[in-house]
Formats: C-alpha cells, sequence, structure tokens
C-alpha cells in the first residue's frame, strides 16, 4: 500500500477555486473523467479530434471530438512512476512492478509456476563509504545505540568533532548528513552515483563468467545449458549514494521453461555474486582538482535465498522492490525534477548535504573529461542517469504487457453490446487523428476535489510548481 499523505491545507483561494469547479454545469462530466484517470494528480490536457474511416466508401464509422468535454479538453493519465509528482499514477506502476517481480518467483502472466523450483536469491549491493555519515545503529538486542562514540575525543581536521552520541530517531534530519561536509568526498560520491549502471553491468558480465567457468565452460556456450534472470531496483540512500536491491534466477535453456541443471545451486549463485561484487571496478581520469579514481562496489554485499515460506519469501521480495520503483532521491532531501537553468542554487528547497552534491554535478559537469557523463542534466538526481526498475528479456512478462493488458480489458469494459460495440476492426479502417497538446496539471480546487472523488492522496507541491504545471484551460 502507498505510504499515507498528510491532509492537505485549504486556503481560501482553494476553497473558491473548489466551489466554482463544483458549481459548474460540467461537474458531472469532470468527476467522471476524474475517475476515468485514475485519480491523476497531474493529467495531460489534449484537444483534438479522432475518426474512423471505411477506407473502401469513405463512410464515416465513428467520430470523437475532445468540443464534449468539459471545458473542450481531453485529461489522461501522466503515468509517471514518482509517488511524489502523482500517487496515484505512481501506485498503478508499483501495482504492474509488484506482478512482474513475483512473477518471476512463482508463476503467472506466462512464467510457469514450476519457476519456484529454481534457485533465486535477493541481492543487495551498495556504495562505499565517501566520509563518515549520521545513521541509526541498533545493538544486537535491537535497541538504538549512538550514532558514532569516540572516547578520545578527537576532531577531523577542519575543528569538528567525529563523534555522535546521539540515538538518531526514524525521522531525524541529520540522518544520511556528514559529521563533517568538508571531509566528505562529493566528487568521489558524485562520479560513483554516474558509474553505478556501469558497474552494474560489469557486475553481471563477471556473475556469468564465474558460473560458466565453475561449471567448465565457455560464457558463450553458457547459455546452452543455463539462464542468468534479473530483476532489480535502484535505492537512495540517505547519504545521497545508490544502492541495488536484485532477485538473481538461475533458468534453464532459454528461461523459466526450463529446469537448471543440478549443478546450478544457491551456493553456486551466491559465491558467484560474492566474487563478481569484489571483481569489478570502473576508473574514471584526472580532471581539474579531482584525481584518477577507481569505482568499487562497496564492502557490504548481502545474498539471501528467497522461498515461498520463512523470512524472506516472493510477496515481500517483490512488495520491497515495487515500492522504491515509484521512489527517486526524495529521501536526500533533493528535487523530484530537472535543475532548471534559471534556477538559483542557493534558493532551492534543498538540504544542504544534497545542494553540495548538486553543486558537485554541476562543477564536474563543466570539466571537458567528464562531458559524456551529463552530470548537469542529472544533477536532480545527484549523478545517476540509469533506470531505476530493470530487468533481463526472460525474467518474466513486461511493464508493457501489463499495460496493455489493462487496455484491453477496458475496452472490453467499455464496448459490451449496451453501449453499442461497433462492428469494425481498428486495424481494418482508416484513422484520421489530430492532436494538439495544451498543459498539464490542475488547479489547488481540482486537485482537492479529485482527492475527495477519488480517495487518492495529493503529491506536495509548492504553489511555484502548482501554478506553472496547470495549463490555461484550468
Amino acid at each position: 500500500m502507498p505510504d499515507p499523505a498528510p491532509a492537505p491545507h485549504i486556503t481560501g483561494v482553494a476553497a473558491r477555486d473548489m466551489a466554482n469547479r463544483y458549481n459548474r454545469a460540467d461537474f458531472r462530466a469532470w468527476a467522471r473523467r476524474a475517475h476515468t484517470t485514475g485519480g491523476c494528480a497531474q493529467p495531460v490536457h489534449l484537444r483534438g479530434r479522432v475518426t474512423h474511416l471505411d477506407p473502401q466508401t469513405g463512410e464515416i464509422l465513428r467520430h470523437y471530438s475532445t468540443a464534449q468535454e468539459p471545458g473542450g479538453t481531453l485529461r489522461v493519465a501522466c503515468k509517471t512512476r514518482r509517488a511524489s509528482r502523482c500517487p496515484a499514477c505512481a501506485e498503478t506502476y508499483r501495482a504492474d512492478t509488484y506482478q512482474l517481480v513475483r512473477a518471476g518467483l512463482v508463476g503467472g502472466k506466462g512464467v510457469p509456476d514450476t519457476v519456484t523450483r529454481h534457485p533465486a536469491a535477493f541481492v543487495t549491493l551498495t556504495a562505499p563509504s565517501f566520509g563518515p555519515v549520521h545513521s541509526r545503529r541498533t545493538g544486537k538486542s535491537g535497541a538504538v545505540v549512538a550514532c558514532r562514540p569516540r572516547r578520545d575525543g578527537r576532531t577531523c581536521p577542519h575543528g569538528r568533532p567525529v563523534s555522535c552520541t546521539v540515538r538518531h530517531g526514524d525521522a531525524d534530519p541529520r540522518l544520511g548528513q556528514p559529521i563533517c561536509p568538508d571531509c566528505f568526498d562529493y566528487a568521489g560520491a558524485v562520479l560513483w552515483n554516474a558509474h553505478a549502471p556501469e558497474l552494474w553491468r560489469r557486475f553481471a558480465l563477471a556473475f556469468r563468467r564465474y558460473v560458466a567457468r565453475s561449471a567448465g565452460l565457455r560464457v558463450a556456450d553458457l547459455r546452452d545449458v543455463l539462464t542468468v534472470s534479473f530483476a532489480k531496483v535502484a535505492e537512495y540512500q540517505r547519504r545521497g549514494l545508490v544502492h541495488f536491491h536484485a532477485v538473481i534466477r538461475l533458468d534453464g535453456p532459454g528461461g523459466p521453461d526450463a529446469s537448471p541443471p543440478a549443478w546450478a545451486t544457491l551456493d553456486l549463485l551466491k559465491a558467484a555474486v560474492d566474487h563478481a561484487a569484489s571483481a569489478v571496478t570502473v576508473s574514471t581520469p584526472a580532471a581539474g582538482d579531482v584525481p584518477a579514481l577507481t569505482h568499487a562496489w562497496g564492502s557490504q554485499v548481502d545474498v539471501r535465498p528467497i522461498t515461498t515460506t520463512g523470512e524472506l519469501t516472493d510477496t515481500a521480495v517483490a512488495g520491497y522492490i515495487a515500492k522504491y520503483a515509484t521512489k527517486a532521491a526524495e529521501c536526500v532531501g533533493t528535487l523530484d525534477r530537472r535543475i532548471r537553468p534559471t534556477d538559483e542554487l542557493t534558493d532551492l528547497p534543498v538540504s544542504g548535504h544534497a545542494r553540495r552534491l548538486i553543486a558537485e554535478c554541476l562543477r564536474l559537469g563543466a570539466l571537458e573529461e567528464f562531458a559524456g557523463l551529463r552530470l548537469a542534466e542529472w544533477a536532480h538526481m545527484l549523478g545517476f542517469r540509469g533506470h531505476f526498475s530493470t530487468k533481463s528479456r526472460r525474467y518474466s512478462t513486461t511493464l508493457g504487457a501489463l499495460r496493455q493488458a489493462r487496455i484491453d480489458h477496458n475496452q472490453h469494459q467499455h464496448d459490451e453490446p449496451t453501449t453499442g460495440r461497433l462492428p469494425f476492426d481498428d486495424d481494418q479502417v482508416l484513422v484520421v487523428a489530430h492532436w494538439r497538446y495544451l498543459g498539464q496539471g490542475m488547479t489547488p480546487g481540482e486537485a482537492l476535489l479529485t482527492a475527495a472523488l477519488t480517495g487518492k492522496p495529493m503529491p506536495t507541491l509548492t504553489t511555484h510548481e502548482r501554478s506553472s504545471a496547470c495549463p490555461s484551460s484550468c
């Protein structure tokens, strides 16, 4: 389930706007459209028409125009994955990701249920340390202990204490912040984020090489007897570094339809993960005041078997991965949008740690040696520009297939005989369409009404973002 949203603060302007929308003659039609979009918080506004013609006779079989819609515009769901931008659409994305991951563990959606007998593990790969940060630590008894206690009372080269005796709570804003910002390696952190996707690619290659070598095979021959399938998600730690959670499964040749060979065991899978995580590196050249660096995975590598019952079940793993598929770097205190050329870095509503990471992205992005990393474009993501959720080809179904199944279901629901099902196939007619993009978003009053009508939470947007998101047709 999505995290509960706080109750919105209703201003006088929002209340008047909500009343004006409610009292309009087309309110019922507008409310139906709000339900159709699933409570989308930032719907896309389109104006246009579509006509279905018989290619032989030119007869008009069906005609649709947005003139019949409230305000003369059609609103369609934004379909974003970011929960911070649109909780309703992000929940759909989360549910699809959950079904995709779980199908690869228990079957369904075109995957046979015999896949439960294939070795599978939940793997976590982390980033190395770039400087001590405030963290919430627990002792053996599960009680929260002091963050970073030091008996000698030492200070860092910048004169700040290296000790922290605070027992941080879950919501403590200091979590993830450096003990000393001047000691934290911001350049190394940003460059590590930028190279994390390449580290994963090399990890996957090294994993397959290890498995092939253990079986006495060449890598090119491995696919004839075994397939390595995976689904992964990137998650931001509060210190601003990404780490990866992945489901790795060993299948027979061709994917989940075939059983893997007897030598493909969980022990082999774990050994391959440990080897690959320690073996791969990515190097970056010296540039400006940044020395040549070698980037590698952190020392914390976790491999846990996935079972249908027990501590780590298929349901728990699918839910965990799906949850983080809808999040980005918000936990670090950064933005969920790109940094605009007109933005003043000092005025952005971000944490001090995030501000320095963003500034480092902008600084390094101006260097010729790092131009290919596009750090300035991905400064809001603190340098990381990879996909948040990916999977191998044969892991399970695809998000596209799940979306198409939902579209087909909705079309079937709306094409019941009582609604006058059209006696033609769209593939056998000439479709003439013209669409124009008008804008995106809603007024504050419309957002409140949509949340009340659909029971979906509202995103937390600033006043500037609300006013700039909504088109003039609102």
